[in-house]
């Protein structure tokens, strides 16, 4: 089983079928260089490997954005750069990504991949706090001109960053946040989900944070929204004004 990192989210997808999306699916059709870097985060980072989107996760949003013909887009929360990189091989050679994180040593650890898979002149990475970087975007017109925007930072900044991101995704953009199903944490009481699971203190700090986003953007008129339950779940929004 090469689960690895992915075991601790199979309270959302129960482990055999989580196994066999993997293995069957996604690990095949895996590009080269994702793989290398997948492989290295969890050597390199253990735990902290979680931070990277799954396999399958990155194939969803590879598609989509092929899908959405999608040439600009941005990225708040990088770590080593699976779901950049993902993005990265997804978007035509004229296409361009904001990617924005502090971590900048992290990023490094992704970048040779990036680099060897051809595809570095796409990414503009920004090592910064996000909300000075926003700002700028912001005041500088680049209001309503980004096809896609993926949100994987602190939870409890979703709501803030939702202000900010909803200035800069075009009409009928797409923004994603990624983990809003918290490790299943958010639909149990917490005497309830310990009788399945010993679950990190920091899971039930965060928890409600991302329960109360998830409230926010299902009642939004400003967006239409549906929550996957892939990977750590994922919301997709779309802006309708």
């Amino acid at each position: 089983m090469a689960v690895s990192s992915l075991n601790n989210k199979s309270l959302i997808v129960h482990g055999p079928i989580l196994e066999y999306i993997l293995e069957e699916n996604a690990y095949p059709k895996e590009h080269e260089q994702l793989k290398e870097l997948r492989e290295i985060t969890v050597k390199k980072y253990e735990k902290k490997s979680v931070m990277n989107v799954p396999v399958d996760e990155a194939q969803f949003l590879s598609m989509l954005l092929k899908i959405m013909n999608a040439k600009k887009t941005m990225e708040i929360g990088v770590f080593t750069g699976y779901s950049l990189l993902a993005t990265a091989l997804a978007l035509p050679d004229d296409g361009q990504i904001t990617a924005i994180d502090l971590d900048i040593e992290a990023y490094e650890t992704g970048l040779p991949f990036i680099q060897k898979a051809g595809v570095e002149h796409k990414i503009n990475f920004i090592q910064s706090d996000a909300f000075v970087v926003l700002n700028d975007l912001i005041n500088g017109e680049e209001k309503s001109s980004f096809d896609f925007i993926f949100v994987d930072a602190q939870k409890e900044d979703n709501m803030k960053f939702h202000e900010k991101v909803m200035e800069l995704v075009k009409m009928g953009g797409i923004i994603a946040y990624d983990n809003t199903l918290w490790l299943g944490s958010v639909a149990y009481k917490q005497h309830e989900y310990e009788k399945h699971s010993k679950m990190p203190e920091s899971v039930w700090r965060n928890r409600d944070y991302v329960i109360r986003f998830n409230s926010f953007l299902a009642s939004n008129p400003q967006i239409e929204s549906s929550v996957l339950s892939i990977g750590d779940g994922l919301t997709l929004c779309r802006r309708l004004y």
